[in-house]
């Protein structure tokens, strides 16, 4: 049976890689973070708690100390780059479409033939086999050197550097907040400002909760279960009977909303300013308000008409 692990193996060989690329050109901050990052993904189970902790605190060492430096070096020139595209088209497009085709068509197959890969993790194993089949229609069409794919791998994830870890980070704070009984802590003030048995007043607290703690945390993922345990649970699914699906689905949604408007959100709001130069690193950020705070509001409206008896 597939499981996660291949995912982790395949991840583990690509960061062993960027690791010895970036020993190559001296590089050394750059080297270590892949090879801490390599290490989680190959040995991270073997390594326990305390030695995650340890790795995670190397991760921010590296980072805190401005040791991963970018290298402009690629494997094509810019001219090289422009006539390869002029000659080939929008059938570029293709290889980049092949890997959510694959992740779909793959998820439907695996559910289908039961023992094949994990139940629980179709989807990401589908997306990973869809990255490799892309990899090997882009080397037998348009026949790269062999290292290209990780050169420019390496450059993107340089370039992004301690920001590609972010998500995965601040997922795990929300856990700890949980664990930590911040929602707790949480639901007690909103309960003194909300008042009594007022369903639009939890229903504002929770979509705004959720927005606001997005914005701290910079991921829903990582706000979900402490605003769940805060407001959702407590009140709008127990005390109020609320739908726990559309109450859950569109509060994420609502949390989704935080993540336009924060630059911690790092790899949706600043790493695309740094990939595309602009001048304005919350330039994204502002782009995005207008249509944050009114589908925040839209968002709040559903839960309230569509989640509760009537």
């Amino acid at each position: 049976m597939i499981s996660l692990g291949f995912v982790y193996f395949i991840a583990g060989i690509f960061f062993v890689a960027l690791s010895l690329l970036s020993a190559t050109s001296s590089r050394w901050g750059n080297m270590a973070f892949y090879a801490l990052l390599a290490t989680s993904m190959l040995a991270g189970d073997q390594l326990g708690d305390f030695g995650n902790g340890l790795l995670a605190m190397a991760l921010v060492g590296i980072a805190g100390f401005g040791l991963m430096v970018k290298d402009d070096q690629t494997s094509t020139s810019p001219d090289e780059r422009q006539a390869e595209a002029s000659r080939r088209g929008n059938w570029l497009f293709v290889p980049a479409l092949v890997i959510p085709a694959t992740a779909l068509l793959g998820t439907l197959l695996f559910k289908q033939v039961p023992g094949l890969a994990d139940p629980k993790q179709v989807t990401i194993i589908a997306l990973v086999i869809g990255v490799i089949c892309s990899l090997l229609l882009c080397h037998l069409w348009l026949k790269p050197p062999l290292l290209a794919p990780l050169q420019a791998g390496r450059g993107m994830l340089d370039t992004v550097g301690w920001a590609a870890v972010l998500p995965q980070m601040l997922a795990s704070l929300g856990a700890v907040f949980a664990l930590a009984g911040v929602g707790d802590v949480v639901g007690g003030l909103a309960g003194q400002a909300i008042p009594v048995g007022s369903l639009l007043g939890a229903v504002l607290a929770y979509g705004i909760g959720m927005a606001l703690f997005t914005m701290i945390m910079g991921n829903a993922f990582a706000a979900f279960p402490v605003i769940s345990i805060a407001i959702g649970i407590p009140l709008l699914i127990h005390t109020h009977h609320g739908n726990p699906a559309i109450i859950c689905a569109i509060g994420m949604l609502a949390g989704f909303c935080g993540t336009l408007m924060t630059p911690m959100a790092a790899n949706f709001n600043i790493v695309p300013a740094v990939l595309l130069d602009l001048k304005d690193r919350n330039g994204v950020i502002r782009a995005q308000i207008g249509t944050a705070l009114p589908l925040l509001a839209v968002n709040m409206a559903l839960i309230y008409w569509l989640a509760f008896p009537r």
